[in-house]
């Protein structure tokens, strides 16, 4: 009977479907449940809802339609500003935007055949005006509306007006079922993909030549046999529009600074995952994030580790950066965000931290990291393992490198530079209690009076928050010398990219780093795990995973170091390159290992030292590491003081179960060379 039918919804009701947010990464039409409305404008479309933030994942399953291929273009776009309307609509929108297939709405096929016609001619402006435009349009009437709702920003009304691929007469117009279209290339898609455009654009940042990407382009067709898609109908007039737009960019969109930030922010929304403007007590900040650093997060990070590299650029940059890096196959970096801020402090960390992690599950809601490498003492601990929900783990790679090279270039005496550099250590690792540590300090600068330069600087930089170190190294892991290693790799491109004396007249600007950001270390960086996974041009990478010392020190054979077990006093290491050479590393198998090469005296950590920590760490000899010790120390602490009221000692039985799974998977880090190793002698017994 009619009136057991099932009613179809109005318009009233949308708020009342449900959200829908398929698993995929991409999504299309054929993914969600769609529903016809009756009434109101949009009477008898089909309608769904979905996450404001999968909209172009949304648009890029449409443009993927194997029948149709297909590229969706910004037909019209309105925009209103929140507080704008007293009594907003149900379907009222804070952002409106009309997506239509690029091979319509307007149909020059039947004026193909007759180009002098005036009527007809491709007119000079406007629709159908750019070079290439005219033979894709073919009448296709697919088009869908997509509103973020006012009262729910955080939704998306898709209103499917046309969701078939056809022109007026209602039939197919291109693609595969377009008999018309077989063997021309509206078959395919009418531009090539992001994806190819991002490779293309990379290697010619990179210093790829045209001919040298169109022969590659050319080799990747015929060995897939022969053209099936539009990216392979590539030509060197695309190439050279691409290099073209290389050329013709600048970073400074408007004189003022601040207004060319906000310029660069509203075209490129895809790669800002936070924006926050410097408007009276309200610092700048801004989280930087390509498509493809998202993917590099989500394969690597999930599982593996996460670092900070932060305060970059301190002493030169206008803001500094903040690179938040994983750790790929080949023991090297890739930076998969960025953050610059104007006052970096870490405790503020928690206003772009909850953004990037939101993103990242937004893709998918199982993704975790094992471990975060924290290199700033300030930042909020606890925000971090609740956002990310893992281990946190300190890395001292700021503090060794500085110590380091400020020894070399204050203090002479290699003996006194050794010494010095084993007692800071001391003090760092101090478990005595703050006084204690302030005893260490004044006895410090007491025996090493005669090191003013060193000592000055010491209690300048230093002292003032050597207590946060302190503090740090007790509650936290300590990483080993592994990420240190890559780290530092970065940190030495980076360097040599961004601080360069040819830059110091853009230094004072921060959408000069932001467009550097994004185009050249973005694309070297890109191209880095391209030769490495394709193996193509691999003669013409900079090879920054080789330039890692911890993949040198791998070459190293054991035979070259000569490692005495029963005076670990120091070891030597015969050079690769002149074997009449060999250098000595002090104190052997520590966090505070020294070394006479060069390579270490510019305050880098040398092929060298790891060698002799990988062979120490395999023989088991090392004496006990500071950080183990702090360990150990802090375990007998508890064993020695253990509670008295039994729900207080229920309480800490409860934290000790969670605290053994803890130790277990410290360890299983450790052997995966993240952690700063336990020896043999550092292992307690609980059983």
């Amino acid at each position: 009977m009619k009136g057991h039918e099932a009613k179809m919804p109005r318009m009233e009701d949308i708020l009342n479907l449900p959200v829908q947010d398929p698993s995929c990464a991409e999504f299309s039409a054929a993914h969600l449940n769609w529903v016809k409305v009756e009434g109101g404008r949009q009477g008898g479309d089909d309608i769904a809802l979905i996450p404001y933030c999968r909209v172009d994942d949304f648009v890029k399953g449409e443009s993927s339609n194997a029948e149709c291929p297909a590229s969706f273009r910004i037909e019209s776009r309105r925009k209103r500003p929140e507080g704008s309307i007293s009594k907003p609509r149900v379907d009222g929108y804070l952002e409106y935007t009309l997506y239509w297939c690029s091979y319509g709405p307007e149909d020059y096929r039947d004026s193909e055949s007759n180009l002098s016609d005036s009527a007809n001619s491709k007119p000079s402006s406007g629709k159908g005006s750019r070079p290439g435009r005219r033979h894709m349009m073919r009448g296709c009437l697919c088009h869908f509306t997509v509103k973020r709702l006012y009262t729910r920003p955080l939704l998306a009304l898709i209103i499917y007006n046309q969701r078939n691929h056809v022109d007026k007469s209602g039939a197919p117009c291109h693609g595969t079922r377009d008999r018309d279209s077989v063997g021309t290339r509206a078959m395919y898609a009418p531009r090539i993909s992001d994806e190819l455009r991002q490779k293309i654009m990379s290697l010619l940042y990179v210093g790829i030549s045209l001919d040298d990407i169109v022969q590659h382009h050319s080799d990747v067709v015929q060995g897939n046999g022969g053209p099936h898609n539009r990216d392979h109908f590539l030509t060197r007039n695309d190439v050279r529009n691409m290099g073209r737009v290389i050329r013709n960019s600048s970073h400074e969109l408007h004189v003022d600074d601040g207004s060319s930030v906000k310029m660069w922010v509203q075209r490129h929304q895809k790669h800002v995952f936070f924006f926050q403007e410097n408007l009276g007590s309200q610092s700048f900040v801004i989280g930087l994030q390509t498509d493809w650093q998202l993917q590099q997060m989500l394969r690597y990070g999930h599982n593996g580790y996460i670092a900070t590299h932060s305060s970059f650029g301190l002493k030169k940059l206008k803001y500094p950066l903040c690179s938040l890096p994983v750790f790929g196959s080949s023991h090297n970096v890739i930076p998969v965000a960025w953050v610059i801020a104007s006052s970096y402090d870490g405790q503020n960390a928690h206003k772009w931290i909850g953004a990037l992690v939101g993103r990242i599950r937004t893709r998918d809601p199982r993704w975790r990291p094992n471990a975060f490498l924290v290199d700033d003492p300030t930042f909020d601990i606890s925000v971090i393992r609740t956002t990310f929900q893992c281990r946190i783990c300190l890395s001292l790679w700021h503090v060794r490198r500085s110590w380091i090279k400020n020894l070399y270039k204050k203090c002479c005496n290699f003996d006194v530079q050794r010494e010095m550099f084993k007692t800071l250590g001391r003090i760092l690792y101090c478990m005595r209690g703050w006084p204690c540590v302030v005893d260490e300090i004044e006895e410090f600068m007491q025996i090493f009076i005669d090191q003013s330069m060193f000592v000055d600087y010491f209690r300048t930089c230093w002292l003032p928050r050597i207590e946060l170190w302190v503090s740090a190294i007790r509650t936290l892991p300590v990483a080993s010398q592994e990420p240190y290693a890559a780290i530092e790799s970065y940190y030495l491109m980076m360097k040599a990219k961004l601080l360069k004396e040819l830059h110091s007249n853009t230094w004072s600007r921060v959408d000069w780093l932001i467009h550097t950001l994004t185009t050249e270390i973005h694309s070297l960086y890109w191209f880095e795990q391209f030769t490495l996974e394709t193996e193509y041009f691999r003669n013409t990478r900079d090879g920054s995973s080789a330039n890692n010392s911890w993949y040198r020190a791998v070459h190293i054979p054991d035979v070259d170091v000569l490692l005495d077990e029963e005076n670990l006093q120091l070891a030597k290491v015969i050079s690769q390159t002149d074997r009449t050479v060999a250098y000595t590393v002090w104190n052997p198998g520590s966090e505070f290992s020294i070394c006479d090469c060069t390579w270490f005296r510019m305050g880098n950590l040398c092929k060298h030292v790891i060698k002799v920590a990988m062979l120490c760490k395999i023989r088991q000899v090392a004496r006990p590491l500071l950080a183990t010790q702090v360990y150990r120390q802090a375990l007998v602490n508890l064993m020695q003081n253990p509670p008295d009221d039994p729900i207080v000692l229920d309480h800490a039985i409860f934290h000790l179960t969670r605290l053994q799974q803890e130790v277990k998977g410290l360890v299983d880090m450790s052997n995966s060379g993240m952690l700063l190793p336990l020896t043999q002698g550092d292992k307690l017994n609980f059983d």
